[in-house]
């Protein structure tokens, strides 16, 4: 009777082992099979990213001939610059001020369109996407043609008003102005769309009971869409920051650096420096010298996003 008893229980457990087994195997295979599925994105990760990285890492410690391992002397050499540090203080205000407009502009722009009728809103955000979506180069160069020092058809509009010529791209400051304004044109639809898919994921019941409650228009965009919202905002300014600090073809083609430098951002410097300066070391010390500073931003923002996750 006792051996019944074992027998039985040793055959309903081989099953429920089989099956552990088994399930250890298909998730084993699923991983697999992921894994072999995204080996082409990791491969070009690290052809296209991780290798020039690297390689960027070991042009910055040679000498210009590239013959000779100076270490930091690049850097030594950079710090004592004027120059360098004025493209520091652009690069931060080109980089900063363009991002706080962009994400202003894309939040009004995304309630305006979230406001649409739905049956129009596909138009609205076809139409409104049209910056983001024309090559860089290209709507620079419709720029460039604007603020023309001969025939600038703003200066031409302002005429009428008795104001300028404005020396759009001739004076430091408005030449800082229009870099920053074809960046904000160019960048401000990619905000107005993740915004608008975030605001579509807000409840309408939160405005509801916002509303019961009393709160006006402004107490329910602060206290229900904007934290609803947090993470989205702060994913899409780092992702934004990290592409405005690296933009090369709005300042190098709008203005190349000036005048007298001072529209020059990370990216264009170093071209000016490595390309046309024939130091390709300098050239990729400069360009590494946004990594820290990129660095900091994302380790504020993202550990942010991570504590206010814990907290959910």
């Amino acid at each position: 009777m006792v051996d019944v008893a074992f027998q039985s229980n040793r055959t309903a457990a081989a099953p429920s082992g089989r099956r552990r087994t088994g399930l250890r195997n298909a998730l084993r295979r699923k991983s697999m099979a992921a894994f072999l599925m995204t080996l082409p994105l990791i491969l070009l990760i690290v052809i296209l990213v991780l290798y020039p990285a690297i390689y960027s890492l070991h042009l910055a410690t040679l000498n210009k001939a590239m013959t000779k391992f100076v270490g930091l002397g690049n850097f030594e050499f950079l710090f004592k610059r004027e120059t360098f540090w004025l493209v520091v203080k652009q690069s931060c205000i080109f980089a900063i001020s363009a991002v706080v407009f962009k994400a202003l502009i894309g939040f009004i722009v995304a309630h305006f369109v979230h406001n649409v009728p739905a049956n129009k809103q596909r138009k609205w955000r076809g139409m409104l996407l049209v910056p983001w979506v024309i090559p860089p180069a290209m709507s620079t160069l419709a720029w460039l043609w604007l603020f023309d020092p001969s025939y600038s058809a703003f200066n031409y509009t302002l005429s009428f008003f008795g104001i300028g010529p404005i020396p759009w791209t001739g004076d430091a400051m408005w030449a800082r102005f229009s870099v920053i304004l074809v960046n904000v044109w160019y960048g401000a639809p990619f905000f107005m769309i993740m915004y608008l898919a975030a605001l579509k994921s807000v409840p309408e019941q939160l405005y509801e009971a916002a509303a019961i409650d009393g709160a006006n228009w402004w107490q329910r965009i602060w206290y229900v869409t904007l934290p609803m919202m947090r993470n989205i905002i702060a994913i899409t300014t780092l992702f934004s920051l990290i592409v405005t600090f690296a933009n090369f073809d709005i300042v190098r083609i709008l203005t190349a650096g000036g005048p007298l430098d001072h529209t020059h951002i990370f990216a264009t410097w170093a071209f000016r420096v490595g390309i046309e300066g024939s130091d390709i070391p300098l050239g990729a010390s400069v360009s590494l010298f946004m990594v820290p500073i990129l660095a900091v931003a994302a380790i504020f923002i993202l550990r942010d996003i991570t504590k206010r996750g814990n907290e959910s």
